[in-house]
């Protein structure tokens, strides 16, 4: 009886026209996906944390910057707030940088006060995120000569 039960339903999905012949390619484009390059100048650094505004009321923690640094991941990776207030928490920690992470709140109220490029997300290709003095900027690996023909820049591919 469940064969007859169930016959309207069985054939509903057609199946995967697309078929993986190279599977050790396959493999390895699915392991690239998840490569990460950050690049996070002394200059950046230092202006994580924005000067004193000299004004009265509450002084802001984190620069421009830094919140667009943020949301630069969280477009690139299209990730929720508090996922990419984590996200960023960890990649500091695993660069042994200890710089303060804006939460997901002040990320929040934040935003729209700045112009983020929209992020494209590179399809098989380690992504690179460069934080300087210039506006941040995702790439993927074929951008990559960009960063690393600029003279200014030259000595931190080593």
């Amino acid at each position: 009886m469940p064969f007859k039960h169930n016959a309207s339903r069985r054939d509903k999905f057609a199946k995967a026209k697309c078929r993986v012949t190279n599977w050790a390619e396959y493999n390895e484009s699915l392991r690239r996906l998840g490569d990460v390059t950050i690049w996070l100048s002394e200059d950046a650094m230092a202006r994580w944390s924005p000067p004193p505004a000299g004004k009265r009321g509450a002084q802001r923690r984190y620069s421009d910057l830094a919140i667009e640094a943020c949301l630069t991941l969280r477009v690139v990776f299209g990730l929720a707030l508090r996922q990419t207030q984590g996200f960023v928490r960890s990649l500091l920690r695993l660069m042994r940088i200890d710089l303060p992470v804006p939460d997901f709140s002040t990320l929040c109220r934040r935003a729209p006060s700045l112009k983020i490029a929209p992020g494209r997300k590179p399809t098989g290709s380690p992504i690179t995120l460069i934080v300087d003095n210039e506006p941040c900027r995702a790439i993927g690996s074929s951008d990559h000569g960009e960063w690393a023909s600029d003279p200014r820049r030259s000595g931190l591919d080593e």
